[in-house]
């Protein structure tokens, strides 16, 4: 439940220069809600990795050094919430640890909220070596983790397709450390929620996922609202988007640009859900 102190976010994700996935995804959002975010992007491409062509730079570890200790000398370092996402090497991750424990140490209330991003539908696109620090040294240390089935499956080396196996490996993860764990992309879930499936695929969501479950987790005071204000929030952006793209896709050229989520497009609908989705406990 929310206090009267602004809350702070530190984002740790990618950045792209054009479109909306990381940080592009979650800052204007959280702002939106309320919240204050400094944004590190562990990225920064000149759009995300679906157009034919993308062209960046990648932090690592000494980059964070430098910016970390930057806003420690400045005491600028005091969140309330941390929020990680796609991190693309192993020693930016094993300094990511270091960091949660440090802001911590700080603030002995801040939230960490870890969304896991090693792959999807049975790949991972980032290095295999990053899975066991995501299992030894930062899933240990998140108080919310939000991976989809994909994640789950390698964070606890147990397949899951059905809800006694799906509990099973949530169990597993709470033993670990997180006290909240929320599944996306999955067909088995402990809060249920029917949602009218979008004939397309959307780069950027799950990041939009994470901050918003993040928002209303701090927002709202039962597990039955959070998943209904993330839910309606994230549905109507993806819906806004896939409309558009409808109105305006004239060549498969332009297929990744008109699927870039429509965030701005839809501020309402972040700031005050209209609930069409309803969720159900189980």
């Amino acid at each position: 439940m929310c206090s009267t102190k602004t809350p702070r976010i530190l984002s740790v994700q990618s950045h792209v220069v054009s479109g909306y996935v990381g940080n592009k995804s979650a800052t204007f959002p959280l702002q939106l809600l309320g919240f204050e975010v400094d944004a590190i992007n562990s990225v920064q491409l000149s759009n995300h990795t679906g157009y034919k062509v993308f062209k960046g730079q990648i932090l690592n570890d000494k980059d964070l050094d430098d910016l970390i200790d930057g806003l420690a000398q400045n005491g600028l370092d005091d969140y309330t919430h941390l929020l990680t996402g796609y991190i693309g090497s192993a020693s930016f991750l094993k300094r990511v640890a270091v960091l949660v424990k440090t802001l911590k140490s700080k603030n002995l209330n801040l939230t960490y909220v870890c969304d896991p991003v090693m792959g999807d539908n049975g790949k991972m696109y980032v290095p295999e070596e990053l899975k066991e620090i995501y299992k030894k040294e930062v899933v240990p240390l998140a108080d919310v983790l939000t991976p989809n089935q994909y994640e789950l499956e390698l964070l606890t080396d147990q397949k899951v397709s059905n809800m006694t196996e799906l509990q099973n490996a949530i169990k597993k993860l709470h033993q670990i450390g997180p006290q909240t764990v929320a599944v996306s992309s999955t067909d088995f879930i402990l809060i249920k929620v029917d949602i009218p499936k979008i004939p397309a695929t959307f780069t950027g969501s799950g990041d939009l996922f994470a901050a918003l479950f993040l928002a209303h987790l701090y927002l709202q005071s039962d597990m039955k609202a959070i998943m209904e204000k993330t839910i309606n929030s994230l549905y109507s952006v993806l819906l806004n988007t896939y409309e558009h793209y409808k109105v305006y896709a004239d060549s498969e050229m332009q297929l990744a640009k008109n699927m870039e989520l429509r965030l701005i497009q839809s501020k309402n609908s972040i700031e005050n859900p209209e609930i069409r989705l309803f969720a159900e406990s189980l």
